[in-house]
């Protein structure tokens, strides 16, 4: 497949940026981009932990979208980093609705990728009528097997990247992997944290993409983002995301309604395929495209490609 070589939009500066703080704890940075009277979107980053990228921005036309884009609890420029105390599924779906407040917003489409999917079927679950709109890429609804995959499954496609994952366990403590990286992320050790939380982060960096992007593995074993996505990913699994078993897919109904596109890339390794199957046969409504040659990452080509020619789709109809 052929695809433009930068499908974003150009480069662009937020036009507002603030902090909320929603606790005693936690404090999120947000910002707005865009068209201040433009149709309102809310951008939902992965993770959890992984924060925002000024691209993000990117795949949106901003002079028809009013952009809202923040880091959820514990990620990005919000404090503190890594944070996982007061930080739920429940908790992070009630700092939407103080954004929203906030904003004097009282609906917008709502997109998100990867963990940005999970929270964006959340919250759309929760409050429906908040909602437009959904664009829901590399679907994750964090079950028991997804988190199995991406702990033991992944070594089968990226051994060598595994292997590097699981080095900093000792072979004893292997066969329940979660366990044993949650007592270095949460433990007394601030040195074997970090360790534990880049190893973790880095080896999620390494298998994002169809083809190798090493500077992207190096962005990701930073300090500045695996702190966030070690140890948030970590207690969100420990967790199952604060949610019940398959919720997101038993509680499609209450957002069937409102219109909707899937986007999957065909050789996600990270949130394989079977997850965006899986809620499309729940929710046939929604728009469901298999993008054949890519990976995980929002910026492959083809994914990249297919999530602005849907927010392009939604500016023109407000439907799909």
């Amino acid at each position: 497949m052929i695809h433009s070589p930068d499908p974003l939009f150009p480069p662009i500066q937020p036009y507002r940026s603030g902090r909320l703080a929603v606790d005693d704890l936690h404090s999120l940075y947000w910002e707005e981009c865009g068209n201040p009277q433009g149709v309102p979107v809310l951008f939902l980053h992965g993770g959890p932990g992984a924060g925002l990228s000024p691209r993000h921005r990117q795949f949106f036309d901003p002079a028809c979208y009013r952009i809202v884009l923040f880091d959820q609890r514990g990620a990005g420029q919000s404090t503190p980093l890594g944070e996982v105390r007061q930080n739920t599924t429940p908790l992070l779906i009630d700092d939407i609705e103080r954004l929203g407040v906030l904003m004097g917003i009282e609906q917008w489409l709502v997109f998100g990728g990867s963990w940005g999917s999970t929270l964006a079927l959340a919250y759309g679950q929760a409050h429906p009528e908040r909602c437009t709109g959904f664009i829901l890429r590399g679907i994750f609804l964090c079950t028991r097997p997804e988190i199995d995959w991406f702990l033991n499954g992944i070594r089968w496609i990226f051994p060598k990247e595994h292997a590097a994952f699981v080095a900093h366990i000792p072979p004893a403590e292997r066969g329940d992997l979660l366990q044993a990286f949650g007592r270095r992320l949460f433990g007394d050790d601030p040195q074997e944290r970090e360790r534990a939380a880049r190893a973790w982060s880095r080896y999620e960096g390494s298998c994002l993409y169809l083809l190798p992007h090493p500077e992207v593995a190096d962005q990701f074993g930073s300090d500045a983002v695996a702190l966030g996505v070690g140890r948030l990913e970590a207690h969100y699994f420990l967790h199952q995301a604060f949610l019940a078993d398959d919720q997101l897919i038993d509680n499609v109904g209450r957002i069937a309604h409102l219109p909707a596109v899937i986007i999957q890339g065909r050789y996600d390794v990270v949130c394989p395929a079977l997850s965006a199957w899986r809620l499309h046969q729940a929710w046939p409504q929604a728009s469901f495209q298999m993008v054949e040659d890519a990976g995980h990452a929002a910026f492959e080509p083809g994914i990249a490609t297919a999530l602005v020619a849907a927010t392009e789709r939604f500016k023109r109809t407000r439907t799909l």
